[in-house]
């Protein structure tokens, strides 16, 4: 099968560009031939032109459609899969794929297509406000994109002329949410029923499992506010340093973690490390936390303990209460709870054998719902059914 994928390079929570790279490299292996297409928003230049040039083309990019009509004429792919088109490719790429008859499947990484900031989230808690209103009005006035009214009206623009124009239905045969949960939402969204599957992520390759000889607790992300470093840091302050935990990361909320290290005995922040390193360091480590604040489309880090055998503590909202199963693989607490966090902490801390067989049970999830191999499978199920829907629409 000749697969084209095709990603706008974003960097919002949810690791899509880490999926993508992971994704091209499982269908290579499998001896498919692969056409990359991607565009980075480093390209954007930060001044008021280049801004100007982006709002632009968000709505509708010409020279992407016709970049992309003839990357798909020339080569001839059974499908498209796109990993993210917002805001350089815009919606006018699934335009092109229809336009040389290419079925064209979306991974849905965030919530872009309903809300402007992709994230259902504002004032560190969850929003719904604009999920599935004919236009996205609240996304402006509480300038949900950039903390700008004017930039989050362009993205609101975006989002309620393709849904007017029938182009989340009409141009994409099918879509693929991470979760249950995350497909709930896209359907709440608007998106019909019938066009939305459930695959999840994966892990390749195979990390194996750990050693989980550091007893330490384990925060890795991006450094930001949906991520609920704030409830992690309070509950922390709460245990009053009988417990070390180790954050890996980097993000707007660095400075912050910078204080906590030298405030908060038992805190120790080693700031961005590479891919191999932060491996090790979930396999020594005891649990991994994952306090999210917001809906977490799904979770990637949690399935990376899994696949260490590290078993993990995650608030219970969005997929993340989808994917730890409580006192099986994990534990779960009250979303924004630092004192139930707390409990949770420090209950792991005290049960260390209960833990260990937690971290087996995860393991045993990891190899039963998120290898590579079995994804590839899903994966391959879900490119024929997009073939089969764009030969029944004609």
């Amino acid at each position: 099968m000749r697969i084209a994928l095709i990603h706008n390079r974003y960097r919002l929570p949810g690791g899509e560009d880490s999926v993508f790279v992971e994704e091209q490299a499982l269908l290579k292996i499998n001896g498919h031939s692969v056409l990359d297409h991607t565009v980075d928003n480093s390209s954007i230049a930060d001044s008021i032109v280049g801004r100007v040039k982006t709002a632009v083309v968000t709505v509708w990019n010409h020279k992407a459609y016709w970049e992309l009509r003839q990357l798909f004429r020339e080569g001839k792919p059974d499908v498209a899969h796109f990993h993210n088109f917002f805001p350089l490719l815009s919606p006018a790429a699934y335009y092109a794929a229809r336009a040389e008859g290419v079925p064209v499947i979306q991974t849905l990484h965030n919530y872009r297509l309903t809300c402007p900031s992709a994230l259902l989230f504002r004032n560190g808690h969850p929003c719904e406000e604009c999920l599935g209103k004919a236009f996205p009005w609240a996304g402006i006035v509480h300038k949900c994109y950039r903390n700008s009214r004017a930039a989050s009206a362009v993205v609101a623009s975006m989002i309620a002329s393709h849904r007017a124009l029938g182009t989340w239905i009409n141009k994409v045969d099918l879509y693929l949410a991470l979760t249950d949960f995350a497909r709930k939402k896209h359907i709440q969204g608007g998106l019909p029923p019938d066009q939305v599957f459930v695959k999840p992520n994966f892990v390749y390759p195979d990390p194996g499992v750990g050693e989980h000889q550091g007893k330490y607790a384990l925060f890795v992300g991006r450094l930001s506010a949906e991520k609920g470093l704030d409830i992690l840091l309070d509950s922390w302050q709460l245990l009053r340093g009988r417990f070390t935990l180790v954050i890996a990361g980097r993000g707007p909320l660095e400075p912050v973690i910078r204080e906590a290290t030298a405030r908060i005995p038992g805190v120790r922040w080693l700031g961005p490390r590479p891919a191999e390193e932060i491996r090790k360091v979930m396999g020594n480590a005891l649990i991994l936390i994952l306090p999210s604040r917001w809906y977490e489309t799904f979770g990637r880090v949690a399935i990376e303990a899994f696949a260490k055998g590290t078993p993990v503590i995650a608030s219970n909202i969005g997929a993340t209460a989808e994917l730890v199963c409580d006192g099986r693989t994990g534990l779960l607490f009250r979303s924004r709870d630092a004192r139930d966090l707390a409990a949770k902490i420090e209950w792991a801390f005290r049960h260390e054998e209960q833990v260990r067989l937690m971290g087996r049970e995860a393991r045993v999830e990891y190899e039963t719902k998120y290898t590579a191999g079995i994804n590839y499978r899903k994966l391959m199920e879900m490119y024929e059914l997009a073939i089969d829907h764009a030969r029944k629409r004609g």
